[in-house]
């Protein structure tokens, strides 16, 4: 019996053992990633893993070309909107998704799924789709070791979020209506007892609206904030734009008085600038 038990509690012993060394920590041969991207009112998370390619064929081989992927490595990819966005035209509310692909040689499928937990093709439900949209596997000049999601060319309604790994380059557009609720806003917030002047006007200038009313609101900005040097620059700017260049040159001058004061060159370089297109 003493034989019986000493024989146990080695057992018991290396089990211990074998168990504290499974605690061991090691760097992760595919790093997990969360990036977080403002666009248009919202915000885009994605979480993801990176696998690196360390000597391996990737497209159409590892990454098998015609099978569903999940993307990364590791868990499952997910993508997270905080507002509805529109993408291959169909309008996605607010929420979580999965991000799958279907890669091939010269075209990838695009899928938004409600799964948030496909690792394996098997896994995958064509009946949980939220929208289905192809876009062009582009070659790269150069290769790429480890998998990388990322977003680029943002404008005020939409960013291209890039897929980019070996010497693959897919993107596809994320979209976002804004203006009925900027407008909205605006008409909203003028009411208010501290209305925002500026950031209505460079709204009204920046997308193509009524000139003469955002300049009478950049008036009112700079009177509300006379040491504001971007103010005033803008407004000159706003001037030149409707054609009254005395008084966009006087309000470049101005500009360059304050920006000089607050040690600020860029804005002396910019109104200069503006000061020249003026003659």
């Amino acid at each position: 019996m003493k034989r019986i038990l000493m024989t146990a509690a080695i057992l018991c012993g290396l089990f211990m053992i074998a168990g504290a060394q499974q605690q061991l920590n090691t760097p992760p041969p595919s790093v997990a990633q969360t990036i977080k991207q403002q666009f248009a009112l919202t915000e885009i998370e994605v979480s993801y893993s990176r696998p690196s390619m360390r000597g391996r064929k990737i497209m159409g081989d590892l990454v098998p070309f015609g099978k569903v992927w999940r993307t990364g490595a590791n868990g499952a990819t997910t993508i997270a909107f905080k507002d509805e966005v529109e993408i291959g035209g169909k309008k996605i509310a607010a929420g979580k998704y999965g991000l799958l692909t279907i890669p091939g040689a010269s075209e990838w499928t695009i899928i938004i799924t409600k799964q948030l937990d496909v690792t394996s093709p098997s896994a995958y439900k064509q009946d949980q789709d939220v929208v289905r949209l192809t876009a062009e596997a582009v070659t790269l000049p150069v290769s790429v070791e480890t998998f990388m999601i990322t977003f680029d060319n943002a404008t005020n309604t939409s960013i291209a979020l890039m897929l980019i790994w070996e010497n693959t380059l897919v993107a596809f557009p994320i979209k976002m209506e804004i203006d009925k609720k900027v407008m909205a806003d605006i008409e909203s917030q003028m009411k208010s007892a501290n209305p925002p002047y500026f950031d209505a006007a460079m709204y009204y200038v920046e997308n193509g609206k009524d000139l003469k009313k955002a300049s009478e609101w950049m008036d009112k900005a700079a009177k509300a904030e006379p040491d504001a040097f971007w103010i005033f620059y803008q407004n000159a700017s706003l001037k030149a734009k409707l054609g009254n260049k005395t008084e966009a040159a006087a309000l470049a001058k101005k500009s360059i008085e304050l920006a000089k004061a607050a040690k600020n060159e860029d804005y002396v370089t910019l109104n200069n600038k503006l000061l020249a297109s003026l003659n």
